[in-house]
């Protein structure tokens, strides 16, 4: 049969929202099955009630460990507590304020009552801790949020003080002690009725949206964008930045478009992404399928927008797609839009340290290294989590910060930190400002880079892989990999851990002089995800992806 991909979702696509909603309330999770338990990703604990994974006891008890973890550490301001628009979203913010209230916690939530885009949360809780005097209690954060998973899913990311992701230290020690308070029945956690929680006098609000779009212009050239007149079509994919890209374009008298504005916790206008699931995933061609066709000129020789974008649930990723011009344009590939945004940004961006560094994780294209090798800039590569750019986005000493799967975030003009975690509207805006200020398109500066750098041609697959070799591949180190080549090339590097921090990537990458892969074990499948990427065409990488796969199933298995 045809493959459904790209087409609107039908009625059988819809995910059931009252048998959804009733299981987060009446479902207990099974902690003797592994599926069931809090488990903590590089995006916060995520899982659905239809599957006892996502519940209202998860909920009680990561809440209740996030206040002893702040507890502990000493932090004692304001927690802000932010939410997208995925079914489960609100009453798992409603779960955690019980918690948040009973426990004396001095809670901000939305002051619109709407939703809250990753960045923004992030941007609050730093600009209420960089306003703060010496020595004053900090804050953190909660954001109630799957990101672009499907309409069935609900997730739960905890940000502390930093702004950021937390790291595998925090996040381990709130899945321990929340896996225990679910062990001991929840007892221990402390609660009191919702109704009595909004009214608490610890609970108070805050106005998300202004503090983010009115300081928007400490990052961005947005006069720029204003004079030169482009054209913007933003789309928000139902999500938490729908209200936020309206303000945008009014606030600061921008050319800009709100592509659609509806918001339905099913996502019946979605198109479908490549495996026919109803998934906002703002880097697929599949899923924006919609916008990429708002983008066509229909014959008339001029597109509705000179750059339009999309975002996921919650704001941390972005899309962008451009006009075609001379056979350039359509959805960007991220890897090629962080490319072109890195050259950009660090030759204008005079206020930066002129040793600031670029950071991206190491299963971003390698076309970024030689952009950073012309820009006279060093190049820090990570392991994948936006957690591991923080202290640099914090410091200045690393300006930048990308991730292959569409998601990044910069400092201000003059260098100061403005999130440490994603900011899928930053970048967007990024496009238009790139576009105003040299005359081009993101697509047609990216045709000038592989004119100049080459082309490189990149993909991820997935291959099949029992838990025990999901742990092994997890746990690889350099010598257990015997191979000398891969696809023709002499291997130059074998990489366990990422050559920016030391730090382990959890699996294993490749490397040559024209080409590398990187395998990692799925946290939620029975996989492990090849990348793969070589600067001699298609058929170069085919063999890199064949020979990675035997390489990695012979050492694991």
């Amino acid at each position: 049969m045809a493959s459904r991909a790209g087409t609107v979702a039908q009625s059988q696509d819809l995910v059931d929202l009252t048998a959804l909603l009733d299981a987060y309330y009446d479902v207990s999770p099974d902690l003797g099955d592994p599926g069931q338990r809090v488990a903590f990703g590089t995006s916060g604990h995520r899982g659905t009630s239809l599957k006892a994974s996502f519940n209202e006891p998860h909920i009680l008890a990561i809440t209740q460990a996030i206040v002893e973890y702040r507890a502990g550490q000493g932090i004692t301001g304001p927690l802000y507590l932010a939410k997208d628009t995925h079914a489960l979203s609100e009453p798992a913010q409603n779960s955690a304020l019980e918690v948040l209230a009973a426990n004396g916690v001095h809670v901000l939530i939305d002051a619109r009552h709407g939703y809250t885009p990753t960045p923004s949360l992030s941007h609050a809780i730093l600009t209420h801790n960089n306003n703060s005097p010496a020595g004053a209690p900090q804050a953190d954060g909660i954001v109630v949020t799957p990101s672009h998973n499907p309409p069935g899913d609900g997730g739960f990311k905890y940000n502390p003080p930093h702004g950021g992701p937390a790291d595998s230290d925090a996040t381990g020690w709130i899945a321990n002690r929340a896996n225990e308070l679910l062990e001991n029945g929840l007892r221990g956690v402390k609660r009191i009725p919702i109704a009595d929680a909004l009214s608490a006098a610890t609970t108070g609000k805050f106005d998300f949206l202004s503090s983010y779009v009115d300081d928007l212009p400490s990052v961005l050239d947005l006069d720029a964008i204003r004079e030169a007149g482009v054209r913007i079509g933003a789309d928000p994919m139902g999500g938490a930045s729908v209200d936020y890209w309206g303000e945008i374009g009014e606030r600061h008298h921008l050319d800009l478009t709100v592509v659609n504005p509806t918001v339905d916790p099913q996502w019946a206008f979605m198109t479908l992404d490549w495996d026919e699931k109803i998934r906002m995933d703002c880097s697929s061609p599949s899923a924006m399928a919609s916008l990429i066709n708002r983008m066509s000129d229909a014959g008339s020789g001029k597109t509705a927008f000179d750059i339009a974008t999309g975002n996921d649930a919650d704001a941390d990723r972005h899309g962008i797609v451009t006009p075609f011009v001379d056979g350039q344009g359509g959805l960007m590939n991220p890897n090629h839009y962080l490319a072109v945004a890195i050259d950009y940004l660090y030759r204008h961006r005079t206020g930066w340290n002129p040793q600031s560094v670029i950071g991206k994780t190491l299963v971003s294209s390698s076309i970024i290294d030689r952009v950073a090798e012309s820009l006279g800039r060093k190049l820090v590569e990570v392991p994948v989590g936006f957690k591991w750019f923080v202290p640099g986005l914090l410091s200045g000493e690393g300006a930048f910060g990308g991730e292959e799967s569409a998601g990044a975030s910069f400092n201000r003009k003059d260098g100061s930190v403005w999130t440490t975690d994603k900011d899928g509207i930053l970048l967007a805006l990024l496009a238009s400002e790139i576009t105003a200020v040299t005359g081009k398109s993101p697509s047609q500066l990216y045709k000038g880079l592989t004119d100049q750098f080459g082309d490189p041609v990149y993909a991820r697959i997935d291959a099949a892989a029992t838990r025990e070799q999901k742990a092994a591949l997890g746990k690889l180190s350099a010598s257990d990999v015997t191979a000398t080549e891969l696809a023709g090339e002499t291997i130059t590097a074998k990489l366990t851990e990422a050559p920016g921090n030391g730090a382990a990537i959890g699996g294993l990458k490749v490397v040559t002089e024209n080409a590398w892969f990187a395998a990692r074990p799925s946290g939620t499948e029975d996989v492990y995800k090849i990348y793969a990427e070589s600067f001699k065409g298609a058929e170069h990488l085919k063999l890199v992806q064949a020979e990675a796969k035997a390489l990695v199933d012979g050492v694991i298995s």
